[in-house]
């Protein structure tokens, strides 16, 4: 799809950030279109924080998703020991852009953490995002043991059916699924769906039983996001997901969001699509995900707002 037609069907999103189950996420749908509130909002031209805040105003601001006294947890992609200009984790900008609106929205504390591939302390450091977090007031928490983890249900699985989440997701009040686009060898592309493998324990039964279908089934846990945050400002285009050089990313300055995980990770892979061969069709867990009833592949069935900075 080229730019320009792929750009009108982009939607802007909104939903609260009390989302708990599938049948919550559609009746806020409903009054979201109601309100005139966009479903899915894209954002292209600005810098990481900009963006976000010119995207979370079209949403009715950060304290429609976070209430005072609130435990969030902001969970970006930091797996690899990889600088911002790699384009290997989420933007340490935009990171603490989203921290500092939910302490400002009247957040009691925002957590952030992800479960690396590198070691965990370097991740977090030479990604930029503890020293951001640090900055904003937010507190970073590790996950690199087993013990940090609680087995849960997921019902609505196809091959997993249970999973041990990260305790600072189970005892949260809401939560933000912030990945950045790129691609990635075992899956084509990783955006919002793929970065909750960064909430779990056991990543290795999802390498043994169809890594596709197991990252659609754990996205069926019954706390969902409040919003899918996709930062398309730096997009690994080869070499994914950890690069090999800064060359593999280029600067793009893009911003999708939407409390609709499947929609967000469909205009995402249609955008980095400028810049790689990668097909929707090809990153099955996507359709997956659809099937699951998650969310839609459809853009043009909703209500899409796109910002141009």
């Amino acid at each position: 799809m080229r730019r320009k037609e792929f750009l009108k069907t982009m939607v802007a999103a909104g939903a609260s950030a009390a989302v708990l189950s599938t049948d919550g996420l559609k009746v806020l749908a409903r009054e979201a279109a109601k309100s005139g509130v966009p479903d899915l909002v894209a954002v292209l031209g600005g810098e990481p924080d900009v963006m976000f805040r010119k995207a979370i105003d079209e949403l009715g601001g950060m304290g429609r998703f976070v209430k005072k006294g609130q435990k969030v947890v902001v969970k970006p992609n930091i797996g690899w020991d990889r600088s911002p200009e790699m384009g290997a984790d989420t933007s340490p900008v935009l990171v603490k852009e989203m921290v500092k609106q939910a302490l400002d929205a009247g957040a009691a504390e925002v957590v952030v953490f992800d479960h690396t591939c590198d070691d965990w302390r370097k991740c977090y450091k030479n990604s930029g995002i503890e020293e951001a977090v640090n900055e904003a007031g937010g507190k970073m928490m590790p996950a690199d043991q087993e013990t940090y983890y609680r087995e849960v249900s997921l019902g609505e699985g196809k091959k997993l059916t249970k999973a041990k989440i990260h305790s600072a997701i189970l005892d949260c009040d809401v939560w933000f699924n912030v990945p950045i686009l790129k691609t990635h060898r075992g899956t084509h592309m990783t955006l919002a769906l793929k970065n909750y493998m960064g909430i779990v324990w056991d990543r290795q039964f999802f390498h043994g039983n169809d890594l596709q279908q197991c990252i659609a089934d754990c996205a069926t846990y019954v706390k969902r996001p409040a919003l899918n945050v996709v930062d398309g400002y730096r997009v690994m285009k080869s070499n994914g997901p950890r690069g090999l050089s800064a060359a593999d990313a280029v600067v793009m300055k893009g911003l999708f969001i939407s409390p609709d995980i499947v929609a967000v990770d469909t205009a995402a892979v249609k955008f980095a699509q400028r810049v790689t061969e990668q097909e929707l069709s090809a990153v099955t867990h996507i359709e997956k995900a659809r099937q699951l009833k998650l969310g839609t592949t459809n853009l043009e069935s909703l209500h899409v707002k796109r910002i141009s900075v």
